[in-house]
């Protein structure tokens, strides 16, 4: 049974920092009626992480203590699992890098914890991301917040109309330092905790031993772009794009760096220095692009990109590929350490237009 909506409550994502500790905050104080809602979307005990998940869940009830909301705490596990960590272990397999954050953007915290919400009787969620909406002309736009450093429009360039249309990011127009400033104002308790890196289920297990869970070594050649072998590696999986291989120094101590993977045969290629021609590229190709506003715009397209968080703005031209899933980018300048897996989301503007896997 799904109680019907009411517009001024807003369930809130609580992680138990500072940003969505501020987001409810200020929803309050615009006179929704805030429930905060800590997800528990993946046990570190089951992969061995040190995910400090129960802490953080304490600090986010501290937090609707002090505000005087109702909290709940959600299990998420099984749909975490299915939609998220199945990606992440299968896309490493193939020899891709995969973005877990930005699928459980759109899997989980904009559709499973959407869903919850709206089954209570939610009209909105809302949650301490970096970004804006902004409805124009019946169609909702995802732009960047306006502190540049933070802003996290990227990481939710697969969302839906539906899903911004019941959406609230209450930072996006505030900085980082505003933010930490409102907490202290409050005396939230967390106003100076430092920011979580990396992965977020992983803890503090590192990447390649989180990923040794569930895909074994598999040792073959690391050969260089002029084809001599210069080693071994354990696992193409366990390496990225522009990384530098630990396989040691030659030639007056310039290291090595991947530039290519080749799954089948199970090696890695690798370049001497970080600004070898062979990490550079000045095209690339997306599939299955997301269109933020539904509508596929008139190609050729001129607008900037971004292939990783936080990189500036690269203009680009988009066109259409050899399939009708592909994309072709054609970069004005060349791009270092182009990565299959990860995604290339596309700009107007402060206007986030959507984005696609490069393949």
């Amino acid at each position: 049974m799904t109680i019907s909506s009411n517009k001024s409550k807003v369930f809130v994502g609580m992680s138990g920092g500072v940003d969505s500790s501020v987001a409810a905050l200020l929803l309050q104080r615009q006179g929704y009626e805030v429930i905060g809602v800590f997800m528990q979307n993946f046990n570190p005990e089951r992969l061995q992480g040190c995910c400090p998940w129960e802490d953080d869940m304490r600090d986010a009830r501290r937090v609707c203590a002090k505000l005087d909301l109702p909290f709940h705490v959600v299990n998420f596990e099984k749909e975490y699992e299915k939609k998220v960590l199945e990606y992440f272990f299968t896309t490493y397999k193939k020899g891709l890098t995969p973005n877990p954050d930005i699928l459980c953007n759109s899997e989980i915290k904009f559709k499973v914890f959407l869903d919850y919400a709206e089954k209570l009787g939610a009209g909105a969620i809302g949650t301490g991301h970096y970004a804006s909406v902004l409805a124009k002309k019946s169609i909702y736009e995802l732009h960047k917040g306006i502190d540049q450093t933070k802003d996290q429009s990227y990481f939710l360039h697969q969302l839906t109309q539906k899903q911004l249309s019941k959406s609230m990011f209450p930072l996006g127009d505030l900085t980082k330092k505003e933010v930490r400033a409102i907490a202290k104002k409050e005396e939230l308790h967390n106003w100076d905790r430092k920011d979580s890196q990396g992965i977020c289920f992983i803890g503090k297990v590192s990447l390649r031993e989180f990923l040794s869970q569930r895909l074994r070594p598999k040792k073959g050649n690391v050969v260089t772009t002029d084809g001599d072998i210069l080693g071994e590696h354990d696992g193409v999986w366990f390496y990225t794009i522009g990384q530098r291989h630990g396989i040691g120094s030659t030639g007056g101590g310039i290291p090595w760096y991947v530039v290519s993977k080749n799954v089948k045969r199970n090696e890695l290629m690798v370049a001497k220095g970080s600004w070898d021609d062979a990490l550079f590229k000045k095209e690339l190709i997306i599939a299955d692009m997301h269109w933020i506003s539904g509508t596929v715009p008139k190609l050729p397209l001129h607008c900037t990109v971004k292939i990783r968080y936080r990189q500036p703005d690269q203009k680009v031209t988009v066109r259409q590929g050899t399939k009708k899933n592909l994309l072709e980018l054609h970069f004005q300048e060349k791009q270092r350490a182009i990565t299959p897996g990860q995604y290339a989301v596309l700009y107007n503007g402060e206007k986030c237009l959507g984005g696609g896997v490069i393949t």
